[in-house]
């Protein structure tokens, strides 16, 4: 019976495998339930600061800032938010493809690129591919904080407001709903009043507005446009902690109705190899005392 007793190891082994599975399923299930939460909290002040950052840009103010401005530089900014751990399905490999795509268009007309890695996967894939690493961000817990994010993301900003790439992409996996994550590639700058617009229509909001501008115009849109590219990406990496509890779950339990499937196959195949053994035992038994 040795490969009765090789059976029952891979049987025993697959169980453990599967209480595993199981537990990182029901954990990764509490965990999306807060993710969602905080996630749908954070939603209705990014869409009121970004219909306040459209109107701005309807307004034709006298001061314009530089996040406002294009550059003539030769290179372009990424923020990619990825998750800090794996087991959560392709939902890394999806928006790294498109972080891909739009490396290889870039190199196809001459430009290079830089990059801020939000997540341990990011930036482990940014390494590999030879893309500068200006600064990163990671082992960011359950909970995103703004003030681990403004330090990494600020390096882009300033070199974007010097003038030395000419644009901002956010890449994230945007939450749709447990079943689905949609990578995304945003332009983060230049904020252009058309993008803006495009926005506003989406929500629903269009207006003309005429601002007064206390104390000055400077001031209020220096603060108002910074805020509103933190929230930006606080919203993003808050959609990408929601789909990778949402992800999770789903491949944990996927890997639970596998291990569910293999143990039932090598049960069925040791109780045949186990009854094989017993005919045979039979058979021998029967033979010997036919021949006395």
């Amino acid at each position: 019976m040795a490969a009765g007793k090789e059976i029952r190891g891979k049987i025993k082994s697959v169980e453990n495998t599967k209480k595993i599975t199981k537990a990182m399923e029901m954990v990764a299930a509490s965990k999306m339930r807060k993710a969602q939460e905080r996630m749908r909290a954070a939603r209705p002040y990014s869409e009121k600061i970004r219909n306040i950052a459209s109107n701005l840009g309807k307004a034709n103010p006298e001061y314009t800032h530089a996040f406002m401005q294009t550059n003539e530089a030769k290179s372009s900014g990424f923020i990619v938010v990825t998750t800090d751990k794996g087991l959560c399905g392709g939902m890394n490999t999806n928006v790294l493809r498109i972080v891909t795509g739009k490396l290889r268009e870039l190199q196809a007309a001459g430009d290079t690129a830089q990059a801020v890695a939000i997540g341990n996967k990011g930036l482990g894939f940014l390494n590999r591919v030879g893309v500068k690493v200006v600064a990163h961000a990671t082992q960011l817990g359950d909970t995103p904080h703004l003030d681990k994010l403004i330090g990494p993301v600020k390096v882009l900003l300033d070199s974007y407001a010097k003038g030395e790439i000419k644009a901002v992409y956010l890449c994230y996996t945007k939450f749709i709903n447990t079943m689905k994550q949609e990578p995304v590639v945003q332009q983060l700058l230049p904020l252009s009043a058309a993008v803006m617009n495009e926005q506003a229509k989406a929500s629903g909001t269009q207006h003309g507005w005429d601002y007064i501008y206390e104390p000055d115009a400077q001031s209020v849109i220096d603060d108002l446009l910074t805020r509103y590219v933190e929230a930006l990406v606080y919203q993003a990496v808050a959609e990408n902690m929601a789909s990778e509890q949402s992800a999770r779950m789903v491949a944990m339990k996927s890997a639970t109705d596998n291990a569910g499937s293999v143990i039932a196959e090598l049960k069925l195949v040791y109780n045949k190899t186990r009854q094989a053994a017993i005919t045979k035992e039979l058979s021998e038994i029967v033979a010997g005392a036919a021949a006395v």
